[in-house]
Formats: C-alpha cells, structure tokens, sequence
C-alpha cells in the first residue's frame, strides 16, 4: 500500500471513529459545537464591528481633532457585549467539549474492564498485564483525545463561510488575493498529517511495549533484585524506551518542520492584505476601514484553521487506539452461564467425571480425570508439578472450562450454574496471594456487607486473629500495595480468611498454606473440620506437598500426567504406590536438607 493510500486510509478510518464518539455523545456534543458556532460567528462580527469603528469614528476623529462621546461609548459598549458573548461561546466550547471527551473516556473503560473480567483466564494467559493496561489507559485516551479540538474545528466552518462573506462584502479584491494563503495552508496540512502518521502510529504502539516492560519490571522487581539482574533489566527497559524515543523524535521533527510554516503563512497574508489595502485606500478604491475589517478577520480566523490540522494530526493515535481498544471488546471467549442455584445449605458433594482439558497444546493438562468427594470432606490432591494440579483447581471454580467432561456441584453441571450462585457456592485460595493495598477489613470483605463479628470469626479459623490484634489499628491497619508489611504466611492466612467469610460450601486450597508453619497449619484445618461437623464449613480439596498437610486428609487424589493414577488414604497409598511414596518423600527430604545448610 502506497504512502498517500495509507494516509487516506487512516483519515477516512479517524472520521469513521469520530462519527461514532458525535453519536454516543449527541446532545452534549451538540452544545460544544454550538458554543463553537457562536464564537465563530461573533469573532466576525467582532471584526464588522472593528471595521466601522475605523470609519465613523476613528478616521473622522483623526481628521476633525474631535471624538465623538456618543459613539466612542458605542462602540465600546459593543465590543464589550461582543467579547462576552464570545467568551460564553468558548466556554460552551471548551467546558462541555471536555465534558464529552472525559465521558468517552470513563465509558470506554468500562467498558474495557468489564470485557476483561467477562473475558476466561485462557485469553489473559495470552496477553501481557502490561499490554492491558495500555489499552484500558493510554489506548482510550488515544482514541478520544481527538474529539477536545473537534468542535472548534466544526466552528471554524461556519467562521469561514461567514467570514469569506464579510470579507467579499468588504472589498472582493482583497478577499481573493488573501484567499490564497487558504488553499496553501490546507495542502501544507495534507502533506504534514501524510508525513506525521505513519509516525504518530508507531510511537502510539510503542507505548504499549513500554508499558508492558514497566509493569514486568516492577512486578518481577524481587527476582531481578534476588537475582543480581538489574542491569539486565535496565538494559531492557531502557531498549524499548529508546524506541518509543525515536518515535516521538521522528514526529517531533515533522512537526518542528512544518509548524513554522503552517504559523508564519497566515501572517504572511495578513502583510500581503495590508500592503495591497495601502494602495488601495490611497488610491480611493477602497475605505480604511475594510482594509482593517480583512485583515483583522485573517488574523483571527488564520489560527482557528490551524484546529482542522490538530484533528488531522490526533487521526493516527485516534485509528491505532481504536483498533487497540476493539480488539479487547471484540475478544470472543466469554464463558456463558446458566441460571441454576446449587441446591440445599451446608458442605457440596463434588464429582468430575471425565476431565479433559489443554492449553492450546498438542499435549493435554488434564487427559480423563475422575473422581468424586462426599459432603465435608477434605480430600488432597498430589503429584508431581506440571500434572495438572493447579489446572484442576482452577476448573473446579470455573475460571476456566473443561475442554470435555462435565464438573457437578451435588448434581449440577458448573456450566448451569449462574455467576452468583458459584460465588456464593465455591472458593479458591491460590498460592500466590494477591494482598490490595487497603485495611485488614477492605482485604477480607473486599467491599461486601460483612459485619466485623463474622470477619474475627473467619480470621480465627484461618489462624490469623493473632497478628491481626497486634497491628496497631487492628482490622483497620493498612496493609501497604501487595500486603509487603505481611509475612508470607500472614498474607495466605489473610486470603484464607477472605474466602471463608463469604462461608463456601466448597473450598479449594492451591497449595494455599505452603507458607505457613505446618502447627499452624494444622489448626486451619482442624477448624475447618469443625466448621464442617456443624454443619457450617465445607467440603476442602487442598493441592499439597507437605507430608503433614497431605496426612490431615480424608483421601487423596494421586495425579500422574493429568490422569488420575491412585486415590485412597495417605496411609493406603504409601503402601501400595512407590511413586506416590517417592513424591512424598522428595518433599521431606528436601525440605530436611535445606535445614541442615548453613546459615
């Protein structure tokens, strides 16, 4: 594709994106243009007003010695009632521009935000955290940025058409000498956005690359640190920095070339305009008055034209940004749910039968797995990693769904299941905690009608009503971003807590005390035990690796390449299996030779 082919393409495409934004935002944006319309219009009248002031009272004075009182206040009384009205007129414009231009925004973001949660953890595995940041943020902004110049640039219309009327009204000959500067003007612009927006598109990209660096960078800060790597890391941050740099040199020195000419053109037909109307004023073909009504009308409406050339240039961004954005609201993969309810109270029987499931692989996670738990329950689930563990933990709660093979929540399909009645049903605790930077309280309600009474109930069972005395403000210490005043175990006691406060009736535990002393581990799972003789705990399957962890179960399910190979008390399996034995034994032994190095 050619480069002119190119640039209309993205024009035609920015246009397309406009129309859409006037339409979301019909009536306000209707009232910015307005305000436009009549900052236009007055600006002309403003130089009418100039025009005639030269003549029947400026000229006459200079010529008689005398002002006039009369029409000197006038005068003035109409400049005035003019600069007022004008300046309503740009406040219409600007405030209520800006209105709309922030409305977009906000909307598309929601927009965006939304499709992301509706959207199943197998798409976010695919698209970096950083890139979807840039979309939510920069690309939205990207793509509306262009609609804060837009009205101005609809009113230069009318300000052109009514102007160019006053001015041919005024003295034609003067009108078309300076009309030449416009059709300048316009094919400078043409040829600077053909310029500008291949470059505008790249450093637009661009900012996507950095951002998802950044936000790897940060995220990994404690590895790199761990690790010696932070040159390396510098080094990589400061690579696609440079990049998005020359981008933005690139189109800054597009700029830098053609923006003194576009800002100079105009006052050279001012000067043009003036030095013709000298000689016609002193050769009586024209009144000193229109030759200043002209070139006061160039003169003001020379800079407004400049605002079809800041729309041309935000195209680009606004056509990179959009395709940016619509790529995540168009992203098919968003799981349907039903309307069932789980039925009855208390701990859930649950059963897969014939699990299947692959990531987009030729080797499959999970290949066939069954099993079932009773009604409160706790059964592990061991084996060695990458067998499909975590995989099966997150089916369980549906973050994803089984390529084959049903999941039944006692009798129910997951599938059937509505959004509400699975997260009131099922619960998981990952491994890897995720602690907001907020109160003790805003982390284990996460902003749900909880009473502090059900929380300390919840915060006792997880083994963490203890530290959580000790904070200086109790429920209400704030726990700093990512929870880095907390332990890790504190942190896994403390996202415990979050999920049995909402009182699951199936909870899942991805390895989810692996930092917690295994004492205390066992009073965790001691109190849920009891919770579920009461009839108020629920059903437990734990991912787990410790010995002590793993003896504390009902029964296990041995895991060996996504299949199940064994299931059966802890006791029963280290017996018959020697790979389960070895597994376990792997852990212990690791774990003791890690004791006995040196500190």
């Amino acid at each position: 594709m050619s480069q002119r082919s190119a640039a209309t393409g993205t024009t035609r495409r920015g246009l397309a994106v406009l129309t859409i934004g006037m339409r979301e935002q019909r009536k306000l944006f209707s009232v910015a243009v307005a305000g436009s319309l009549v900052y236009g219009g007055l600006t002309v009248a403003d130089a009418w007003v100039l025009g005639w002031a030269t003549d029947s009272v400026i000229a006459p004075a200079f010529a008689s010695g005398e002002l006039a009182g009369g029409l000197a206040l006038a005068v003035t009384a109409l400049f005035l009632g003019i600069a007022l009205l004008r300046a309503l007129g740009v406040i219409g414009r600007r405030l209520v521009g800006g209105i709309v231009y922030f409305r977009l925004i906000a909307d598309y973001r929601r927009q965006v935000t939304r499709r992301y949660l509706a959207l199943p953890v197998r798409w976010h595995a695919q698209h970096p955290t950083g890139q979807l940041l840039s979309n939510a943020n920069a690309d939205v902004e990207a793509v509306w940025g262009v609609m804060m110049p837009l009205p101005m640039a609809i009113g230069v219309l009318a300000m052109l058409a009514v102007g160019i009327v006053a001015m041919l009204t005024a003295d034609v000959v003067l009108t078309i000498v300076g009309l030449v500067i416009f059709p300048l003007l316009f094919a400078i612009n043409v040829v600077y956005q053909r310029l500008l927006s291949p470059r505008i598109s790249r450093a637009q990209a661009l900012r996507a690359d950095v951002s998802a660096v950044a936000h790897e960078s940060f995220d990994g800060a404690l590895v790199v640190k761990t690790m010696g790597r932070e040159a390396e890391e510098t080094e990589r941050f400061r690579a696609v920095s440079a990049r998005l740099r020359d981008a933005n040199v690139a189109a800054g020195q597009v700029r830098s070339a053609f923006d003194p000419v576009l800002e100079a053109l105009p006052s050279f037909g001012v000067l043009l305009v003036v030095l013709l109307g000298i000689e016609r004023v002193l050769s009586g073909a024209a009144q000193p008055g229109d030759v200043v009504q002209v070139a006061y009308l160039f003169t003001v409406i020379a800079f407004p034209v400049r605002a079809f050339g800041w729309v041309l240039g935000e195209l680009p961004r606004s056509v990179v940004g959009w395709d940016r954005v619509r790529a995540v609201l168009d992203a098919t993969g968003a799981m349907a749910y039903g309307a069932a309810k789980v039925p009855g109270s208390g701990p859930v029987r649950l059963a897969a039968h014939d699990v299947h499931f692959g990531h987009d692989s030729a080797v499959p996670v999970l290949a066939g797995v069954s099993f079932d738990v009773e009604p409160g329950r706790t059964v592990a689930v061991v084996g060695l990693t990458g067998s499909g563990k975590s995989t099966l933990a997150a089916l369980l709660i549906r973050l994803m769904d089984a390529d084959d093979g049903q999941i039944m929540l006692d009798g129910r399909d997951l599938r059937e299941l509505s959004h509400d009645a699975l997260a009131a049903t099922v619960a998981l605790v990952p491994q890897q905690t995720f602690i907001f930077d907020d109160t003790v309280r805003g982390n284990v309600t996460l902003g749900a009608a909880i009473s502090d009474d059900e929380v300390w109930a919840a915060l006792r069972v997880a083994q963490a009503d203890r530290f959580v005395v000790a904070l200086p403000e109790g429920l209400d210490a704030q726990l700093g971003e990512r929870g880095t005043t907390l332990s890790g175990g504190q942190r896994q006691r403390l996202a415990l807590a979050r999920a049995l406060v909402r009182r699951p009736r199936l909870l899942v535990l991805d390895d989810a005390t692996s930092a917690v002393d295994p004492e205390v581990e066992g009073r965790i799972l001691a109190a849920l035990r009891a919770r579920t003789a009461g009839s108020g705990g629920p059903t437990v399957l734990v991912i787990a690796y410790r010995r002590a962890t793993i003896a504390l179960a009902d029964e296990v399910v041995f895991l060996t390449d996504g299949r199940v190979a064994d299931r059966g008390p802890h006791a029963e399996l280290l017996t018959r299996s020697a790979a389960y034995r070895d597994i376990v034994d792997a852990y212990d032994q690791a774990r003791a030779a890690m004791a006995a190095e040196p500190r």
